[in-house]
């Protein structure tokens, strides 16, 4: 097949001609199914946003890792730190620490295992314990 990002398709009705050249489709090959193969690609590509957010989000600077290590205290403790070296955040850092590792969990979805969900949700409590007004 013909990767998505180098043609150029006329996709109106009786103009299915591939450019530069004006050369007509492959044999077997109509603008029905061309325009579904462009859809496909756009959509596999685009899907999951969220791991790219997860990955280079510019808004918390996360030690490489953080979400799978063990300890929720540990946990906790570098989501508050990166959270408070962070200028770019929009709420306070309690907001954006919690919201980070809300994100991660409710994105990791099904491929999160039990154990490593628990200590995800304990991170929880404990960054809540961090910030407790006494």
């Amino acid at each position: 097949m013909y990767p998505a990002r180098q043609i150029r398709v006329d996709l109106t009705p009786g103009g299915a001609k591939l450019w530069p050249g004006g050369n007509r489709l492959p044999p077997g090959q109509t603008a029905g199914k061309l325009r579904l193969m462009l859809k496909k690609t756009k959509n596999r590509n685009s899907k999951y946003w969220s791991g790219k957010v997860t990955k280079e989000s510019n808004v918390l600077d996360l030690e490489p890792g953080v979400f799978t290590w063990k300890n929720p205290r540990r946990i906790a403790r570098s989501l508050k730190k990166s959270a408070e070296k962070s200028t770019r955040r929009k709420g306070t850092v309690y907001q954006s620490a919690m919201s980070m590792l809300n994100f991660y969990i409710n994105r990791a979805g099904q491929n999160l295992t039990g154990s490593q969900k628990t200590v995800l949700e304990r991170a929880k409590r404990e960054l809540k314990n961090f910030y407790k007004t006494k």
